[in-house]
């Protein structure tokens, strides 16, 4: 379950199927703002070598476990742990399900029976069971990283898994940006973790990344580059820094009424408009890759209009438009429908 802005899922069919026009039905593509790594599997089923990074440590955990794996991992340092009849996976998330909750960073900061440490009132994205839960299973996950229990695969992997189950019992209207005053029907379920499916199509031949799309440009080679920037000056680091804090496995400062840890080492510049602009010239100029396949949307920062003038200096552009169901995170007056456009550029 995945409740993230931008989430591509409408769109697949549509980018996969530029794509073979573009580049045929096989060969390398990046995907540089991989977010949810839903675009960079849907291109692994379909049979292409896939690049795939993102800024967010929580995405590394998607795309990991999405592109790298077939199968579950064997987790071969914690077979103490196997129950007779299901695999080592099955067995690691039934341990963990079973583990007693423990009052620590998530349930003070983020429960509402918690004393969050800057004086703030009490916080409700989850209820304090499912915080106490969710510090159990955090600090069972570190203490194998530590111990070196498991290796960093196999830690993406349960990160991945737990991010799901958190997804779901979270008492947020669409982003984790801010909590409901009252919990909802799904967020007083208590969280269980379940497994995860994995990709048995396509090749694990692929790479995962971690940077800015401005940094790691250079150093990707890719007969096509898809890619879904940032469109509103909504910053991902700060509307999903829970789900950071989870891949990352730390324990932040928790700031505001709303907690949010310190995010500014992962602020994009495309989330701004007098830098958007820059941001693209270098991913552009910097990656060997002949052409680029752009999501976009009429809500961004520039106009599509300005968008394309600005693109058309570095090769031949063209637009096609889209209605797309609009993403509103609580009672938005905004319209249902929005025109999304995937604009392809060949250098």
């Amino acid at each position: 379950m995945y409740r993230y802005i931008g989430n591509k899922s409408k769109l697949l069919d549509y980018i996969i199927g530029k794509t073979k026009d573009i580049i045929g039905k096989s060969g390398t593509v990046a995907d540089i703002m991989a977010g949810t790594g839903m675009v960079s599997l849907e291109y692994r089923k379909n049979g292409y070598n896939v690049i795939a990074s993102d800024m967010m440590t929580y995405s590394k955990c998607h795309l990991i476990t999405n592109l790298l794996n077939s199968k579950s991992p064997e987790f071969k340092n914690l077979t103490s742990l196997k129950i007779a009849g299901m695999s080592m996976y099955e067995s690691i998330l039934a341990y963990l399900n079973n583990l007693e909750g423990t009052e620590g960073y998530f349930y003070n900061e983020f429960s509402p029976e918690g004393i969050p440490n800057n004086g703030y009132p009490p916080r409700k994205y989850f209820t304090s069971k499912n915080a106490k839960k969710i510090d159990a299973i955090r600090q069972e996950l570190e203490n194998w990283i530590q111990n070196k229990k498991i290796n960093s695969n196999e830690e993406a992997v349960l990160k991945h898994t737990l991010i799901m189950a958190v997804n779901k019992v979270a008492n947020i209207s669409g982003t984790y940006g801010y909590f409901l005053s009252k919990f909802t029907k799904n967020s007083i379920e208590d969280i269980f973790l379940e497994p995860q499916e994995f990709c048995n199509i396509g090749s694990t031949n692929n790479k995962v990344m971690q940077g800015f799309a401005e940094d790691v440009a250079k150093n990707i080679k890719a007969d096509l580059c898809y890619i879904d920037p940032p469109y509103t000056k909504r910053q991902y680091a700060a509307n999903y820094h829970i789900l950071e804090t989870i891949a990352r496995g730390d324990n932040p400062i928790a700031q505001g009424k709303s907690g949010l840890r310190d995010w500014w080492d992962q602020h994009s510049k495309f989330c701004t408009k007098t830098r958007i602009r820059d941001s693209f010239k270098k991913v552009i100029k910097d990656m060997d890759c002949p052409c680029f396949l752009i999501s976009y949307s009429e809500d961004g920062l520039l106009s599509i209009n300005e968008l394309v003038d600005f693109l058309e200096q570095f090769g031949e552009t063209t637009v096609s438009t889209i209605d797309y169901k609009r993403f509103r995170s609580n009672q938005s007056e905004l319209p249902n429908k929005i025109q999304e456009y995937i604009i392809e550029l060949y250098k």
